[in-house]
Order: C-alpha cells, then structure tokens, then sequence
C-alpha cells in the first residue's frame, strides 16, 4: 500500500472510488435507486476541478497500481477551526486495512505542517462505520451540526475536530 499525492490524471480513479463507497456506504440512507445516480462521468468533472484547486491537498492510496482510496484536506470552511478534512473515502473491498488510517494520518500531517492547530470535518449522522474510524483516529464530536440534503433526501451531519 502507498499513500501519494493525488495527481490531475488520478482523477478517473478518485471519481470510481468515491462512487462506489457512497453505494455501499449510503445505501441504507438514500436507497439504491438514488445512489444509481451518481455515476464516475458525473463525479469525473468535479474531481478534475478539486485537483486543479490550489488550496486543497488530495492524497491517494494505491495498492499493486490501482487507487483503492482517497482523502482531501485544506484550509477550514468554518471561522472557529484552521484545516478541515474535505473527504476520505475508500474502495468496499479494502475496508479494514491500513488504507483509511494511512490516508487521515498523511492529511493531519499536511494540516499539522502547514502550522494549523486543529481540524474538524463533517460526516453524515447516520454513517456510523465511518464516525467509529474518526474515533479510533483520534477525533471527537464537538456538538456541532447542521441539517442538509443529498439526492433528495433531508440529512443530518455532525462535525468531529482534532487538536494537534
């Protein structure tokens, strides 16, 4: 397994794995047919875009060649935190390696380097998977959150933080 910067040609690789996480991972939330909709040629754009974003750092994990995850960090969002962890997915079949805390490590240390002190990040309330990794990695729930929708459906996220 290696953790690299994310490259612009990374992004057909980056755009597959954030589809298929997000039909597994959410399915109990939108729904299969929902999650039919978001489709690599529709996310390709975007990751092209993030790529290319000279604020943002994204970072691959790759195992024999091929991307099986992906995380983003950067600046902060929000006026009371210094970076913020954008995104960290990564591919079903490789859930429960070391790609998931390789990649949050190699972002906190991006954040910590750039002389941030602390991060937060936003995960959907009903994910709890994921909101059981941040808590191995270290980060806590702060009591903030903030309703929203995705596909159609109203949700709930709630944001961890991690002081360095």
């Amino acid at each position: 397994m290696e953790i690299r910067p994310a490259r612009l040609d990374d992004a057909g690789g980056i755009a597959d794995v954030h589809v298929r996480t997000w039909q597994s991972a959410y399915e109990h939330v939108f729904g299969a047919e929902r999650l039919a909709t978001v489709t690599v040629e529709r996310r390709l754009p975007i990751w092209k875009e993030i790529l290319n974003e000279d604020d943002t750092t994204a970072f691959v994990a790759e195992d024999d060649g091929r991307i099986v995850g992906f995380a983003t960090v950067g600046p902060s969002r929000e006026d009371d935190a210094d970076g913020e962890l954008y995104a960290i997915y990564v591919e079903p079949e490789a859930w429960g390696t070391a790609a998931g805390p390789a990649l949050i490590q190699a972002g906190v240390g991006v954040l910590r380097d750039c002389g941030f002190r602390d991060a937060v990040l936003w995960v959907l309330e009903d994910n709890p998977r994921a909101r059981r990794f941040y808590e191995r990695e270290g980060w806590s729930l702060d009591g903030n959150r903030r309703e929203g929708e995705h596909l159609g459906v109203a949700t709930v996220e709630v944001r961890y933080g991690i002081r360095f």
